[in-house]
């Protein structure tokens, strides 16, 4: 039995990170999310004090607003870096203490490549998808406008141009639901897990 293994998902913005995550909860893994992490540190009074702090012009009497910040990082890659470099040793402290708990889980960290965080997995499922798709799907679900959409994916690893040599399983997911469960089924079976 495998013990406190730990497999990242990943891939870009629309991708289906989240699709492959439910699939996999639904075969009885535990799955972890950096963005579910990142949702509880914003209901900490001090991580949101400290943001402000960081970022007084996205700051409104002392308290950060999101969509500034947001229109900011995606704007500024510098105020980006900045807001990376406070978040995501925190938000994968956090993720690597529950991780303990596991003999094996899976962590959707969708900033993988960009944190230069590969090496601290067992194992990496990219999730990938046509960019046309992606955007579409990112759009419809969020109601960011098609240039918003674009600039985040203008801050992400290029999926499609900077994968090769990286280790990882690839899962398409340009057909159905089904289709990405025999992928997943494929991918599992290529990490050695069953």
């Amino acid at each position: 039995m495998m013990q406190n293994k730990k497999f990242a998902v990943t891939g870009g913005i629309g991708s289906g990170k989240s699709t492959v995550c439910e699939l996999l909860k639904a075969r009885g893994f535990p799955v972890l999310s950096c963005d579910e992490i990142s949702r509880g540190f914003w209901q900490e009074p001090e991580y949101r004090r400290e943001l402000a702090a960081l970022f007084p012009d996205c700051a409104e009497n002392g308290e950060i607003i999101k969509e500034k910040l947001s229109d900011r990082v995606f704007s500024d890659r510098n105020a980006l870096a900045s807001l990376n470099a406070y978040t995501h040793g925190r938000i994968m402290g956090r993720l690597f203490a529950l991780a303990k708990q596991f003999p094996v889980c899976f962590c959707e960290v969708p900033l993988l490549f960009e944190s230069n965080y590969e090496s601290l997995f067992n194992g990496i499922l990219v999730v990938m998808r046509a960019r046309k798709t992606r955007i579409n799907g990112v759009i419809e679900r969020s109601g960011l406008t098609r240039e918003e959409v674009l600039s985040r994916m203008e801050n992400q690893f290029d999926y499609d141009n900077e994968l090769a040599g990286k280790s990882c399983v690839v899962i398409e997911n340009d057909g159905s639901v089904s289709d990405l469960e025999t992928a997943l089924a494929n991918a599992l079976t290529r990490l050695g897990i069953s």
